[in-house]
């Protein structure tokens, strides 16, 4: 499987910088997307702020970054749109050595990694390297990293209903623990869904325990479609 480097941190323009959180984790917990936004304003410098949805064009100028925190918005806006560099806050937190980050000591945790990222193992790691440093236990899946299995989210208006529930039950039934650790919010509500306790990342680094997403699978996509047609 072929890797997909993130641009890297020292080649980033900061004149051409930006944090943009996503639909979802907006539609989810906007509070946390601003906590997300002002510590990378403070701690890894002038970084703006940018709300179109990944969707539509992001009217940036070439050269430009967007620091990202959901792997379909990385996705989207290294290939869809020409000139624009990405890489994920995970990847940039992970290099802040000034932020205090919260101690879980005692929590045990599979990694459920995000499909989009399968080829980019740097997300992986940085990803792995934010728990230990938060003293999280990390019990890996067979399936996780470059092998991760989709959490059967992106099968929405692909399959019927019924067979997304199933393939989320059987993703879910993979993990050896029964807290499940996500940093994409559609994996939040399908490992949920699947009958575990999730925990998304951007919740655990400042301090709160995730809240379950628990409408339905309908519900949850047409508060998604919303914000984009409005972003």
């Amino acid at each position: 499987m072929a890797i997909i480097e993130s641009i890297k941190i020292k080649d980033i323009d900061m004149s051409k910088c930006y944090f943009n959180a996503g639909c979802a984790i907006n539609v989810y917990k906007p509070q946390i997307a601003q906590k997300m936004f002002l510590l990378l304003k403070e701690h890894f410098g002038p970084v703006k702020h940018h709300n179109i949805c990944c969707h539509h064009n992001p009217n940036l100028p070439q050269g430009s970054t967007i620091i990202n925190n959901c792997a379909g918005c990385d996705r989207r806006f290294r290939t869809l749109y020409e000139g624009i560099n990405t890489i994920t806050f995970w990847e940039v937190l992970d290099t802040l050595s000034t932020v205090k980050l919260p101690d879980w000591s005692g929590l045990s945790v599979s990694v459920h990694d995000s499909c989009s990222f399968r080829q980019k193992p740097q997300v992986h790691n940085a990803v792995r390297n934010i728990l230990k440093k938060m003293n999280i236990k990390i019990i890996e899946s067979d399936f996780c990293r470059e092998k991760s299995v989709c959490c059967g989210d992106t099968f929405y208006g692909v399959i019927p209903n019924t067979k997304v529930i199933e393939a989320q039950k059987r993703r879910a039934a993979q993990m050896p623990c029964d807290k499940v650790l996500v940093y994409c919010i559609g994996c939040l509500r399908a490992l949920y869904e699947g009958g575990k306790q999730t925990l998304y990342l951007p919740d655990l680094i400042f301090g709160a325990i995730s809240t379950p997403i628990k409408d339905d699978l309908q519900l949850h996509h047409r508060l998604i479609e919303k914000y984009r047609a409005e972003h």
